[in-house]
């Protein structure tokens, strides 16, 4: 279905063609998509490539025909000029751009300096369904989302007369199999930090003998001191390389980056390690199968362990692909392994899909795809969604109000947006088309690193797991150049981990897209 989107590109800077000013221009960078796609369909290296028949962008009519680079270096000079004006009340150094938001669209974001680039990245893997989409500009406008942005409620005391309606027909529908109690939060870090709370409450109050059962007076005395047993010594475990967040509680459950964590005090929380899986993963077999084997006995070692030194594991938290830590996946059967285990020594599992939710991998929530016979006790979910928040069953609800609480419990305006974006999901089939592209994009990919990209594509991953593909270079340094290359070509991609590439499209990447990527990263490629 295409939506007579009205871009605010004028039509001659659409046709304009890709203009490098730090080095002349490639003789093709003056043909038109379609003129490159039949050239390249004939040139030698590349004829194994089939490309996409479709010649226009299915969910967005109006999006672009290609990106556009007019400055020779991204950030450009218009965006280093706003960036130091912000640098003056907040610290800048993290920016790539500055977006001008009102001229992107669809898969393209376009920046103060002019530059069009097809986003493979959806910002931080945080955008669903395109820029500027008409189902979102139309609920903007609505008397609905108006009337929750102008009186912002605190859900949790005065929630607004349609609460009820919005959230059941909305981020309901879409609850994980068994899990019909939903916590909203303000991002992915809070959800975490919420659903690590409902663990700690569930896990002590059945250490009280479940049900109702009340505090001790010496409890209610000394938590207020920080001080057992109000404030027991439970401890969350989690995976070297994973990334649960950077607000003070998650912090200590986040093992990806150095600079994430230091200087701040940290819970003394064990952490163990993901599987490094080799691939081919067909070449491997045996060999993968071993290295989750022995992440598996480490896990149940690490829970005996500290439970025998009175600091029992109440949860555990785990990615379902570990996203800014270097893209790591795991295999199905190791994820069904881990639920036994945590069932086994009552640990409650949270499943922290902020990155991996909302049909990114070709389904809703990428944990489906594990063929669990018990659900996991928490789900945590953000980025995409746009809103944030947990999924739990009834059983880790806590017995008493306030517990889980604060002041906003959510965006309502987001949990709105989030609604319209699932009902697109649905509406469109965008898990299907995802899991179709993903396979188109990953095939393209695998046939370049056998071409240009011997050598410098390793690794590659994420086979039948959506658009949610990643490669390692040789080396940082080889990667990190990739990635600037592809920008100053039109093309935004991201990094993780050490030397890894992570392409984060949006639920809207179609063929026609993954064929200006793979052109684009072919060229790129040739001259790293």
């Amino acid at each position: 279905m295409s939506y007579p989107i009205r871009s605010t590109i004028s039509p001659a800077r659409l046709s304009r063609p890709l203009l490098f000013l730090s080095r002349p221009a490639p003789r093709h960078h003056h043909l038109t998509l379609r003129q490159s796609l039949d050239q390249t369909r004939t040139r030698a290296g590349a004829a194994k490539r089939t490309y996409a028949v479709q010649a226009s962008p299915r969910f967005f009519a109006q999006e672009p025909s290609g990106p556009q680079v007019s400055t020779s270096e991204i950030p450009g000079p218009a965006s280093r000029k706003l960036s130091r004006e912000i640098n003056e009340w907040q610290d800048a150094r993290a920016h790539q751009l500055v977006a001008d938001y009102s001229k992107s669209i669809g898969n393209y974001l376009q920046d103060v300096d002019g530059n069009r680039l097809l986003d493979v990245f959806a910002q931080i893997a945080s955008i669903a369904i395109g820029y500027n989409h008409p189902k979102l500009l139309e609920l903007a406008r609505s008397d609905e989302f108006v009337q929750l942005a102008m009186n912002r409620p605190a859900l949790g005391s005065f929630p607004p007369a349609n609460w009820d309606h919005i959230v059941s027909t909305g981020l309901l529908k879409v609850a994980p199999r068994g899990l019909n109690q939903l916590f909203t939060m303000m991002c992915g870090s809070c959800a975490n930090e919420g659903a690590l709370k409902a663990a700690f409450f569930a896990y002590r109050q059945r250490e009280r003998g479940g049900g109702l059962s009340q505090f001790s007076a010496e409890e209610l005395k000394s938590c207020m001191n920080n001080t057992q047993p109000g404030s027991p010594d439970l401890v969350a475990m989690s995976f070297r390389s994973g990334f649960h967040g950077r607000l003070f509680g998650s912090l200590s459950l986040t093992r990806s980056k150095a600079i994430h964590k230091i200087d701040v005090p940290a819970f003394d929380w064990p952490a163990v390690e993901f599987p490094r899986l080799k691939y081919p993963l067909a070449d491997h077999e045996a060999e993968n199968k071993k290295i989750e084997e022995d992440a598996i006995i480490k896990v149940e070692e690490t829970i005996v362990e500290w439970n025998a030194k009175g600091r029992s594991v109440a949860a555990l938290i785990v990615e379902p692909i570990q996203s800014e830590g270097g893209d790591f996946h795991a295999s199905p059967a190791f994820f069904r392994k881990l639920r036994e285990v945590t069932l086994k020594h009552h640990v409650y599992l949270i499943v922290d899909e902020v990155q991996t939710g909302v049909a990114a991998t070709g389904h809703f929530w990428a944990h489906e795809k594990w063929g669990l016979t018990t659900p996991p006790d928490f789900v945590t979910f953000s980025k995409k969604m746009q809103a944030a928040g947990f999924f739990h069953a009834p059983e880790t609800r806590p017995t008493q109000p306030y517990r889980n609480y604060n002041t906003w419990m959510g965006t309502p305006t987001e949990i709105l947006k989030a609604r319209a974006i699932i009902e697109v999901i649905q509406d469109q089939g965008l898990i299907e088309h995802v899991s179709a592209v993903g396979k188109y994009l990953y095939q393209g990919l695998d046939e370049l690193s056998k071409s240009v990209g011997q050598g410098k594509i390793i690794n590659l991953r994420g086979q039948d797991s959506g658009t949610f593909l990643a490669f390692d270079c040789s080396n940082s340094e080889t990667r990190d150049r990739f990635v600037q290359q592809m920008k100053l070509a039109g093309v935004n991609v991201g990094g993780c981990g050490d030397q890894t590439v992570r392409l984060r499209p949006m639920l809207v990447f179609e063929k026609i897209h993954a064929d200006i990527f793979l052109n684009t990263a072919e060229k790129v490629l040739k001259d790293l």
